[in-house]
């Protein structure tokens, strides 16, 4: 009842002379208050742990708006802990990859349908159990999530309706499974599964709204790229069924333009250019004026119409990108200011001085959970300030430098007092010795070419493998040398600081590591050196492995080339920001997947008496049967993310559409075109908006600093020369408007 009650009161609230204390309502102990009793030590922890609480959720972009009396701040920040949500995300990762084990099952050899081996059944039980303890985590994390934000919030949250409404359909359909015995066939809950990956990343919510936004505009264009289709297939089936009698315009009629749907389908398959020039080749053979249609055709759809598609899909991207990493800038300063509102402190300084003490900043740092880079940054700008009080604006700022990124500093090198060996750190750690193994490396690399195409005629076990084994020796010890005097030079810690320098000392243990074995087992070598095998790898083997380790050692020169340096940063900022676009690509991935077991499983059949596949030897060239297309089905769950990728790549797609319509029926085009347009239209083109924005940012010469100096990349840094700071009158708006905050002035 006490925290009841405290919860109900402003936990905010400002100190103020005179007669106006009275229009503001009595405000919860906090840090800036004079107390004097046994009170004041719980008010002021009190005011610190909400502080925490508040810095937490600026620097993760959480919203605010939960409640903050002691109870709840503790289980918040056990939910946000650590342990909490590895738990949760492992969750997430076990209910997604029930469906490898579940009916049909993925764990065989090959999904090739003529030496697949029989599903294993899982006992009934054994992964409903399984889910069961998910479905229990689920329901144990909305019921935190709803006690946290409170009834009103809930009641105005759509995921959180939305969780409760999934959790609901699951368990219901769970409860079916068991009654059943687990023989029901169509299962809804599996593609619910996915939401629960959703719901648990902001930024794939972001994402998805962006996709949503786009909609609209995107549905402009494809309304237009329609009517180009059906243009064009309406004068492409009038056009190749003339009444004359040629075998060549026969022949383009009947295997291209038979009716309008298959005039449609070709023509949209020569949008992706997959079917080119098939397509166009009956015809063009007979008469060249033909091809104008086909060239027509593709440049008004596949060059014009796709591209501006992407360009507009690009647009919206970065518009609704840039409002929601907006947003995430507003919490982040609103969170920092509700901080400082906390902290404030006006009893016994001059109004003229109202700031924060640091040193109550710096035990708010201490408590919160924040990564070690950024809580050193913003600890070591507080301590700069020598006890002064920290004004809003300063405040803010400090956690500004934290938005610009933390830069990586290097350890210092070791000092040495002999003149020889300080000689020797600069010539070891100067940048003309990188220069010198990369121009050995390349030196290495060009023998194993060379051998390569000397020996590519003649037969492992014929090969003289003394030269290059003996080169291999050397230059492996050249590797060891390099590293060791690097290791002098810039000290173990500088040494390990740089990436490239991580990722060299690796290689080359690992390649000292083969070689050693590979004496140890084969011997020295020798003219005619080839032992018989001995151990689990041939000398062969261990030979190639060796060379695939150089060869992958020779991606230490990309640090040392500039554009090749921008380009592999773009990808590893990719990698870096592409969470949320991966997990929206496995929530289609696994959304299709499991519409394509229910609708086309068992549909594929292996060659014989029952089935309508022609063998090998009678199928037309190109054919899902001639190409041996066997192991692309949707019999199991891994069988179908496969096949799903396969048409993504739109190389070939058009013999699945023909396949699929043969054994599954015409209906089966609407599924293959609404993946093609999900997966190739609107994802891929996400993902090279993504691409575009971090490359242009590379090449952005106000970048250029930022990235040689090892700051790292992220979505918000992308963008935050261009966003908008929010205004002092938005962020106390806010402030007084919270549900379970109140802050008077």
């Amino acid at each position: 009842m006490a925290e009841l009650q405290a919860e109900s009161k402003p936990l905010l609230g400002r100190a103020h002379s005179g007669s106006g204390d009275g229009d503001c309502p009595q405000a919860l102990s906090t840090c800036r208050s004079v107390q004097v009793g046994p009170g004041e030590r719980a008010g002021r922890d009190l005011c610190i742990d909400q502080a925490v609480v508040f810095i937490e959720d600026a620097m993760q972009y959480r919203s605010i708006s939960h409640r903050m009396d002691a109870g709840s701040m503790r289980l918040y920040r056990c939910y946000y802990s650590n342990a909490c949500q590895r738990i949760l995300n492992f969750t997430i990762f076990s209910i997604l990859a029930l469906a490898f084990t579940e009916s049909p099952c993925s764990l065989t050899k090959t999904a090739d349908v003529r030496y697949r081996s029989l599903h294993w059944e899982p006992p009934c039980g054994l992964t409903e159990g399984i889910e069961g303890l998910c479905l229990l985590v689920f329901m144990t994390d909305v019921s935190v999530k709803c006690f946290l934000v409170g009834r009103a919030q809930f009641q105005r949250n759509v995921w959180l309706l939305a969780y409760v409404a999934v959790l609901a359909v699951s368990v219901v359909d769970w409860t079916v499974s068991l009654c059943l015995l687990c023989q029901e066939r169509l299962r809804i809950r599996r593609l619910l599964r996915p939401f629960f990956l959703l719901q648990n990343s902001s930024m794939m919510k972001k994402t998805l709204k962006c996709i949503r936004w786009s909609l609209p505009e995107m549905a402009s264009v494809g309304l237009l790229l329609v009517v180009h289709l059906c243009l064009f297939t309406i004068f492409g089936t009038l056009l190749f069924t003339v009444g004359e009698e040629d075998e060549h315009e026969k022949k383009e009629r009947l295997t291209y333009f038979q009716n309008l749907l298959d005039a449609f389908t070709s023509l949209l398959v020569l949008l992706t250019t997959a079917n080119n020039p098939d397509v166009m080749i009956p015809a063009y053979s007979e008469n060249r004026a033909y091809a104008i249609f086909f060239i027509v055709f593709t440049l008004i759809g596949s060059l014009f119409l796709m591209n501006l598609l992407t360009a507009i899909i690009y647009n919206q991207f970065r518009g609704y990108l840039m409002k929601s990493l907006q947003t995430s800038l507003f919490r982040r300063r609103l969170g920092t200011r509700a901080a400082y509102e906390v902290l404030l402190l006006t009893g016994g300084f001059p109004s003229h001085r109202v700031g924060v003490m640091p040193q109550d900043f710096l035990q708010v740092l201490e408590k919160a959970q924040l990564s070690s880079s950024q809580k050193q940054a913003v600890m070591e700008k507080v301590r700069s300030l020598d006890g002064v009080l920290l004004s809003a604006d300063e405040f803010q700022k400090i956690f500004s430098e934290v938005d610009r990124g933390v830069v990586r500093e290097h350890p210092p090198r070791p000092c040495y007092r002999s003149p020889l060996l300080q000689s020797a750190q600069f010539l070891f750690g100067h940048r003309y010795f990188d220069y010198l193994g990369n121009c050995i490396t390349l030196a290495n690399l060009v023998s194993i070419c060379v051998f390569l195409v000397l020996d590519e005629d003649v037969a492992p076990s014929d090969r003289d493998n003394f030269v290059l084994g003996v080169l291999n020796c050397v230059f492996i010890m050249y590797y060891l040398l390099e590293l060791l005097l690097k290791v002098f030079a810039l000290g173990p810690w500088g040494y390990l600081s740089y990436p490239e320098n991580l990722f060299d000392g690796l290689v080359t243990l690992a390649l000292l590591v083969l070689e050693i074995l590979m004496l140890a087992v084969y011997g020295f070598p020798y003219r005619g050196w080839y032992p018989e095998m001995r151990g689990l790898l041939s000398l062969w083997d261990m030979m190639r492995l060796v060379n695939i380790l150089i060869v992958f050692r020779f991606l230490r020169i990309i640090p040392n080339m500039k554009l090749m340096a921008v380009v592999a940063s773009t990808i590893l900022g990719l990698v870096q920001n592409l969470r949320a676009f991966g997990g929206i690509l496995v929530v289609v991935y696994y959304v299709f997947a499991i519409l394509g077991i229910n609708l086309f499983q068992g549909a594929i059949v292996a060659p014989g008496n029952d089935s309508l596949a022609h063998d090998n030897g009678s199928a037309p060239c190109g054919s899902f049967e001639q190409l041996e297309y066997w192991a692309n089905n949707f019999d199991d769950f891994a069988a179908a993310l496969i096949t799903l990728w396969n048409v993504m790549v739109v190389n070939n797609w058009q013999v699945f559409l023909e396949a699929y319509e043969r054994y599954a029926g015409r209906w089966s085009l609407v599924y293959f075109v609404l993946w093609w347009l999900v997966s190739s239209v609107i994802w891929v083109n996400l993902f090279l908006a993504l691409l575009l924005e971090n490359f242009l940012y590379r090449w952005d010469p106000r970048s250029h600093e930022r990235h040689l100096s090892g700051m790292q990349l992220t979505a918000e840094l992308i963008f935050r020369d261009i966003l908008e700071e929010p205004k002092e009158e938005e962020l106390m708006h806010r402030l007084r408007n919270h549900p379970h905050v109140r802050l008077c002035r």
